[in-house]
């Protein structure tokens, strides 16, 4: 068939993708495996931009030029032009392979043409129909009903986006108004269960699509319902209104990072977000005080820094700002060998990137790393979990920070680790003042690296050192000792595990782990999971510390032995009780990963009670990176979450969930190190407060309890602020707030605290009020 007897849909197709085809054509032939430029030169940089951050864009500009497109599954917009162009070369859909001609309108979906896509699809059912291939109809159907939802989300989330949309269960205002997406794709996923009425993520998409368009629960049969009460909330819980079109934080963007931190020093948490694409920029977010924030990234000098899955940040030179590391390369396994950055924060909200000159450039393939001081010298490390795939190998790499400038001794300290690594974070599993690491794979079974110190003869750090160094001083790394102890602390599983954290679950002063499980085609298994069915999904696992270097399995009595498949996800105390809740940022790239994100409400007795539908926290969008923070000053955390895909039309806009309050009280604690590293990562927080007593327990007026915190930046997706935020419910008084400062093991004590106000505290100093604790106006409205 010539290209002028295609029906008008698919020569629309065709034409769109051609068209793109076209603006590549300068590059080459694409499927030659060089793609070339995107254009005569790369995006310009600031004309104030550092040199570092102008070798950096460059390379970030050529090195997608080098790969073939066909071996990146995401790179869909390039691959759709592909097959558009194969197709035509053999006559066009009803000449070509099926195959081809499927992989031409799967491109075309995944690369945001959904309306393009569903001409292409319908015509292949019709031919497919005449030649009675069953399994090929089957995968075709799904595909469809996929092209359908998808336009439907583009044509009422995205064009008209409200406050409910995507909410599960979907009501309201989330209701569509353009309805046909979602009738056709009721009608398709009927179909697909009247074949198979096993096919569990059939059954998903069905009350999905079915609550779209207002028939779910009464227009789904029973046997193919998922009920509402699978969706109650197991607790009372307000609603966190997401606030972020108001706010001026709603970038739409494929998956990414955040990281949540007051980066200019007037006393007010700002926000740095990325999106993973090479074509995608840094926005760099600017608290004004007043429920709004202003977009500093073209100020910030950060043009053409692109890219990013995953964003960390610390002061890693010391010097009194938060610098920022861009992790990159995630999941690309052929190709995927992308330099991170080392953002250095130079004040007023200008960075360079300075990754080559601090000794921190690398290629290899990560979303994985994580700040911390682990020999103790007043200098925050670097672990990178770097991915070991089919293709390429990445070992992990462990950069000891020498005052500034930093050094790979991974190889030395036996730290070069191998595998798909997914989650990389420090923590304290035996309370003896070193930072040990729990690392989290999704091809084998999890490290924990107990850190045993120095090597027989290696000389204590400090004792090498000037208390506090000058940026660019030597401090060379001793020989270290690290050992995998996770077979016999009990902490291996889940085999399939992505994202990973420390924290006092149960404020008894020892560090739990919470680590979550993760797997591909997980729609049906969520599903399964909802009704309490039986299935091979992979459950979360909350690990208890024994206080003797093991651990306890309590994920089914915490309520926490789920299948919960996270990627992005964080905790904080939502409601200031002083117990550590959590955040599931649910999803995969597949567009059927349309399960809600979750949100556990930790009620201070063990258990974890899901509260995602009363909170408003369900979205079906995909999960990544999730910071907690007080935005807006008034004494309780808020929530940005990172909401896009991976695929190159799977974009959606970024949510910053506001805290409606909960009229306890808090205490916000901002600590600076001297001995210890500036940010006073690993630093231990006691707070001993008095209560009211137990109206159950009616002997004595009060309690007193205690509770701990650790100072970091939460999990290992999204990165929330260093300063810790303390709820401390109806407490009485502060009795007692007590800091231990890592490296130097200092403890410092302050009783009768002052609360319901913003405190800083310098290593060996008094407790003072924050001489920036920023406007508590209650903004975010």
């Amino acid at each position: 068939m010539s290209r002028s007897r295609w029906p008008a849909a698919l020569s629309a197709a065709a034409g769109l993708v051609l068209s793109l085809l076209g603006a590549l054509a300068a590059c080459g032939d694409p499927s030659a495996g060089e793609a070339g430029h995107r254009g005569a030169a790369p995006p310009p940089t600031h004309p104030l931009a550092s040199e570092g951050t102008r070798r950096m864009a460059q390379r970030l500009w050529e090195m997608p030029q080098q790969l073939d497109p066909l071996d990146s599954e995401y790179r869909n917009v390039e691959r759709a032009a592909i097959w558009a162009e194969r197709v035509a070369t053999a006559g066009g859909p009803g000449q070509a392979p099926t195959r081809a001609v499927l992989s031409w309108a799967r491109e075309l979906l995944l690369a945001g043409h959904p309306e393009q896509a569903i001409p292409i699809f319908e015509s292949m059912q019709a031919t497919l129909a005449s030649r009675a291939n069953a399994e090929m109809l089957a995968e075709l159907r799904h595909m469809l009903g996929l092209a359908w939802m998808r336009l439907a989300e583009q044509q009422n989330c995205l064009q008209h986006h409200t406050l409910d949309s995507c909410l599960v269960p979907i009501q309201g205002d989330g209701l569509h108004q353009l309805a046909e997406g979602g009738n056709k794709a009721m009608a398709l996923f009927r179909e697909a269960l009247e074949h198979d009425s096993q096919d569990w993520e059939a059954r998903w998409l069905l009350n999905l699509a079915a609550m779209t368009v207002g028939e779910w629960p009464q227009g789904v049969p029973e046997a193919w319902l998922m009920p509402p009460e699978v969706f109650a909330s197991e607790a009372p819980f307000p609603r966190f209104p997401d606030v972020a079109a108001a706010a001026g934080v709603n970038t739409v963007s494929l998956a990414g990072g955040v990281c949540m931190e007051d980066f200019d020093g007037d006393g007010l948490l700002d926000l740095l977000v990325s999106s993973w694409g090479l074509d995608d920029p840094l926005h760099l977010y600017q608290n004004q005080g007043d429920g709004r924030f202003a977009d500093r990234s073209e100020d910030s000098r950060l043009a053409g820094i692109v890219g990013g899955l995953n964003l960390v940040h610390a002061d890693a030179d010391n010097d009194g700002d938060a610098d920022v590391f861009v992790l990159r390369g995630a999941w690309v396994e052929k190709g995927g060998g992308y330099p991170n950055s080392y953002l250095r924060n130079e004040g007023q909200l200008v960075f360079s990137d300075a990754t080559e000159e601090s000794g921190l450039l690398s290629f290899h393939s990560t979303q994985a790393g994580n700040f911390g001081d682990y020999d103790g010298d007043g200098w925050l490390d670097l672990f990178v979990g770097n991915e070991t795939g089919p293709h390429e190998t990445h070992p992990c790499e462990l950069f000891h920070n020498e005052g500034g400038t930093f050094r790979d001794v991974a190889p030395a300290q036996q730290m070069d680790l191998v595998g798909y690594v997914k989650a990389a974070v420090w923590g304290d599993i035996e309370n003896d003042g070193d930072l040990d690491l729990y690392v989290s794979r999704i091809d084998g079974r999890n490290w924990l690296m107990r850190n045993d110190g120095p090597l027989p003869g290696g000389l204590p750090p400090r004792a090498m050192t000037p208390a506090v160094p000058e940026r660019g001083s030597a401090l060379p790394a001793v020989p270290w000792l690290f050992t995998d102890v996770a077979a016999e602390a009990g902490v291996q599983e889940p085999v399939r595990s992505f994202p990973a954290w420390f924290f006092d679950a149960d404020n008894d002063g020892w560090q739990d782990i919470f680590v979550a499980g993760y797997r591909w085609g997980s729609s049906g298994l969520v599903a399964k999971d909802y009704l309490d069915l039986p299935s091979k999904g992979i459950r979360a696992r909350l690990y208890h510390n024994r206080h003797d270097g093991t651990f306890a399995d309590v994920s089914e009595q915490a309520g926490l032995a789920r299948v919960l498949p996270t990627m992005g996800s964080n905790f904080g105390d939502l409601d200031n009780d002083g117990c550590l809740d959590l955040y599931c940022g649910t999803g995969e790239p597949d567009f059927a990963a349309l399960y809600p994100n979750r949100m556990f409400l930790n009620d201070g007795r063990g258990a974890f009670l899901d509260v995602t539908t009363a909170g408003g926290f369900g979205h079906v969008q995909k999960g990544h990176a999730i910071a907690f923070g007080d935005l807006d000053a008034d004494g309780d955390q808020d929530i940005y979450a990172v909401m896009g895909g991976a695929y190159s039309g799977d974009v959606f806009p970024n949510a910053l969930f506001r805290n409606p309050g909960f009229g306890r009280h808090w205490l916000t604690l901002r600590l600076e190190g001297v001995e210890a590293n500036r940010s006073a990562i690993g630093a231990r927080v006691r707070v001993r407060i008095a209560e009211p007593q137990d109206p159950a327990q009616p002997d004595g007026s009060r309690r007193e309890r205690d509770l701990h915190l650790v100072v970091n930046t939460g999990g290992s997706f999204g990165s929330s602020s260093l300063q810790q935020e303390i709820g401390l419910g109806q407490a009485l008084a502060v009795l007692e707030l007590e800091v231990q400062w890592p490296g130097s093991g200092r403890v410092q004590h302050f009783e009768d605290v002052p609360f319901d106000r913003v405190l800083e505290l310098r290593e060996g100093g008094t407790l003072q009020p924050a001489s920036a604790a920023g406007t508590p106006v209650g903004i975010l409205r």
